[in-house]
């Protein structure tokens, strides 16, 4: 099935994360994704994520759909405006990539080129809307079929806000959701309780945690992220850091999987141990 498909069949879907190089050799990347193949869905493709400047992800993309695997293009409005965004997304359809996830991005400041002027000519939601009136076809010749998603935030303390922006999205054609990566299963439940009522698939993020000072640092630098002192105790105890990443991010996606409809899995470099985590999880 297309992952348009499997959003509207109700299976628990798996993505995960996959970051094109900055150059040009993408063995790597595609070793990754062949190795996950069958094991996941879908695989996003960042759009410099954190700032920072690598290979433009359409052409990742296609060469993922070469070997069997569906593409979900990571769109930011950092770096383009209208025009330029519009060209790369009816290029992308072109090419047969068909689902795409919009958001703002990182400040340029924040990463390699930070002399870099930022653009952010449209917000998160006029892409949204764009992809949506793009669909409809007016004054194109030829309209592509996008499936439109979108970022939220389980762990925003505001919580009527993130709700209220959600269906903010959804008005504006968003078909499904990813989020930041979530360690509270209690909280996110909580937060299911009132999403579920939006009745738009939820694909949970879950942020691979290598080491105790690497979660440290997530509660620091990642907004609304919060892994609690218990994981961040075992990871320093543990003698096999891989080991216990599994043993974690299995139990945590198990009690999450019943409160939403897939999980994202975010594994900066340890993509090898992603079958083992759904092993572990039961998926």
């Amino acid at each position: 099935m297309s992952f348009a498909d499997t959003l509207k069949s109700g299976k628990f879907i798996v993505t995960a994360e996959l970051n094109p190089p900055k150059g040009t050799d993408l063995t790597d990347v595609l070793k990754k994704a062949e190795a996950l193949k069958g094991k996941v869905d879908a695989f996003n493709l960042t759009d410099s994520a954190s700032a920072v400047m690598t290979m433009a992800p359409i052409p990742v993309a296609y060469r993922l759909l070469e070997i069997g695997v569906e593409p979900i293009l990571q769109i930011t409005s950092r770096d383009r405006n209208r025009i330029a965004v519009q060209g790369d997304m009816l290029g992308a359809s072109q090419l047969g990539v068909s689902t795409m996830v919009f958001m703002g991005g990182d400040p340029p400041q924040n990463g390699d080129n930070p002399e870099a002027k930022p653009v952010f000519d449209l917000d998160t939601i006029s892409l949204i809307k764009l992809s949506a009136a793009m669909n409809a076809g007016k004054e194109l010749k030829g309209a592509p079929h996008f499936t439109a998603g979108a970022v939220a935030n389980p762990g925003n303390p505001n919580v009527d806000q993130e709700i209220q922006r959600m269906q903010e999205k959804i008005d504006a054609g968003a078909q499904f959701f990813q989020t930041q990566a979530v360690y509270d299963v209690e909280g996110f439940a909580r937060f299911m309780e009132r999403a579920n009522k939006l009745n738009t698939p939820l694909i949970v993020g879950h942020i691979l945690i290598k080491s105790g000072p690497m979660a440290t640092r997530l509660n620091e630098t990642l907004p609304g992220v919060h892994v609690p002192d218990d994981i961040i105790a075992a990871m320093d105890a543990a003698e096999d850091k891989s080991a216990k990443c599994i043993e974690i991010g299995g139990k945590l996606i198990a009690e999450m999987k019943k409160h939403c409809q897939g999980v994202h899995l975010m594994a900066i470099g340890w993509e090898n141990r992603i079958p083992a985590i759904l092993d572990a999880a039961g998926i």
